[in-house]
Order: structure tokens, then C-alpha cells, then sequence
């Protein structure tokens, strides 16, 4: 089976290429690699591995063949990148997932990475029947993104809890990298609506969901999943009081609202269903990332001359 991982390359492309990579398959990655090459250079000899220097924005149908399945996970991800450029992610989102699924053949399964972002602030209690309206940019344009894929027959698409935990390519944006990063660094965390409750979920489990999809793919196929586990849906606060366990450090509680607004408790029956649950626990991924932030500057100001 020859699998394509669209940003094989980033936070969560690169831990699902080398587990799919132990298990025999062959790979392919589609990456523009803005962010650098060193997220996949330990995985550059393995044989079953053939990578693809390409922007998704630019794919063409010829790109596409030979694959039976495709995971397409590149995206301009999270609130503050899609704000921050919102022409990138209307075209990268959107159109390009376009793009891509039109050069597809039926016979060729896609696995789209979806998000529960796009519950936004109801407040109650989500399934993949409830109804939605996105809030943020990146909500509105993974739902829109989400619709053209699940529009085609042999597609199947994961609505992924938040992910937290260690990466060959670290997102230091995501809510629970973000606060530990900065309880470890900053000795201070300001929360913005800390009683909002979101859902989360450790790296090494949402790539489970993937295999767990790819090797249900016929019951699956044509259907929508969150992935995540209830025990996750957990409030700001309560994922503070979490990291206060391992680290010394203030929290601050803002009177102002919160820009990137989600306040949703998710329901994760369907996928459990099929025999999904997690491995990982809150308290494992903020161990890993605590010990990971005691040396870990991605952001440093500071230069070798």
C-alpha cells in the first residue's frame, strides 16, 4: 500500500510518517518545508521513505497517482497563524484541498485532519451531528475545508481534540505546549475565560486515530469522527493546575475575553465505538514537555557571531 502524507513534514505529519514507516508502508511526504528540514532528517534512509519538496497549493493530478491513500494534513493550523495571515489560509485550506480532491481518482481513500475548533462557543454538549458555526478563521476554513472532502465518497475525516505532547517539530501555539512553555520560561501564565472548557489530546494517541482509520477504512469511509477522549475535556484552569504538579509558577486570571473563543464539552462515542482509547494521559504529555522547555528555546533572540 503507497500512502501520501500532505505536511508529512510538521507537528503531527512527521510522528504519523514514522510510525506508518515501522509498520511497512510506503511513504511519501508532500512539504514546502518553510519550516526547515530537520523534523524528518532522521528518517531520510529508510528505503520506504521518498519525499517531495511541493507547496499543496501547486499539486496537480499527475502528483496524485499511484497513491491508494492519502493523508492530507497541511494547513495553516491554529487561531493566531490564520489571523495573522488570512489570504494563506484561505488558499491553503480551502482551495488547495480543492485542488487536491479534484485530482483524485474515487478509488483513492483521503483522510483529511479536521478539528473540533469549529464547535466554537456553544457551550453544551458536541457530537458529529451538532450543528456548527465557526467563530475564527481557522474554523471556518478547516469546515469549509472539511465539506469538500467528505463531499466525495471514499473520504473519512477526523475531528482532532487539541494536541499537546513532543514533536521532531515542535508547535509551541497549541493550549498546553503554549502554558507550559511559559510556566517553565516565563514563570507566569496569563489565562484569558479560564472556566471555558476545551478538549485535548496527546500527539502519540491522534496518530493512533490515523491508523486506527486506516485499518478500518471500509467501516469508516463516508463519515465524520471526533478524536479525543471525554476524560480530556478539560477547562483552562484545570490544565494549569495540571502543570502547577511539575512547575513553580503564577497564574494570571484576565478579566478580558479570550479572541480564540471555543467552550465545548465533546462526545467521542463514535470513534470509541470502533475501539478507539487513549494511551496517554494529560499528566504524561506535560511531563515530556516540561523536561523538553527546561532546554528548549525555539524563539531565542539571541545569535553566534
Amino acid at each position: 500500500m503507497k500512502i501520501l502524507i500532505t505536511g508529512g513534514a510538521g507537528y503531527v505529519g512527521v510522528v504519523l510518517t514514522e510510525e506508518l514507516l515501522k509498520r511497512g508502508y510506503k511513504v511519501t511526504i508532500f512539504d514546502n518545508f518553510m519550516y526547515g528540514y530537520e523534523s524528518i532528517l532522521h528518517l531520510v534512509e529508510n528505503p520506504d521513505l521518498h519525499v517531495v519538496k511541493k507547496d499543496i497549493r501547486n499539486v496537480n493530478e499527475h502528483d496524485l497517482k499511484g497513491f491508494d491513500i492519502v493523508f492530507h494534513l497541511a494547513a495553516v493550523s491554529g487561531y493566531p497563524a490564520c489571523e495573522s495571515n488570512p489570504h494563506s489560509a484561505q488558499v491553503i485550506n480551502v482551495n488547495a484541498t480543492k485542488r487536491l480532491v479534484k485530482g483524485l481518482k474515487s478509488s483513492q481513500l483521503v483522510i483529511y485532519a479536521s478539528t473540533t475548533s469549529f464547535y466554537g462557543k456553544g457551550g453544551g454538549d458536541c457530537d458529529e451531528t451538532s450543528y456548527i458555526k465557526p467563530v475564527s478563521l481557522y474554523g471556518k476554513t478547516k469546515y469549509e475545508a472539511e465539506k469538500i472532502v467528505m463531499d466525495r465518497k471514499n473520504s473519512i475525516s477526523l475531528r482532532f481534540a487539541t494536541i499537546f505532547g513532543v514533536s521532531p517539530k515542535m508547535r509551541n501555539d497549541l493550549l498546553v505546549n503554549d502554558f507550559t512553555y511559559k510556566a517553565v520560561n516565563d514563570r507566569s501564565v496569563v489565562i484569558f475565560d479560564g472556566h471555558s472548557k476545551r478538549t485535548f489530546l496527546h500527539i502519540s494517541d491522534a496518530v493512533d486515530g490515523y491508523l486506527l482509520s486506516l485499518n478500518k477504512c471500509g467501516k469508516m469511509a463516508g463519515k465524520v469522527y471526533n478524536v479525543g477522549d471525554n476524560r480530556l475535556n478539560l477547562t483552562k484552569f484545570e490544565i494549569a493546575q495540571h502543570i502547577k504538579k511539575l512547575v513553580h509558577f503564577e497564574i494570571i486570571n484576565s478579566s478580558l475575553g479570550d479572541l480564540d473563543v471555543r467552550n465545548f464539552n465533546v462526545s467521542f462515542k463514535r470513534l470509541q465505538a470502533l475501539g478507539f482509547s487513549i494511551n496517554y494521559t494529560l499528566d504524561d504529555g506535560i511531563k515530556s514537555l516540561v523536561k523538553l522547555y527546561r532546554f528548549y528555546k525555539q524563539y531565542s533572540p539571541y545569535r553566534i557571531i
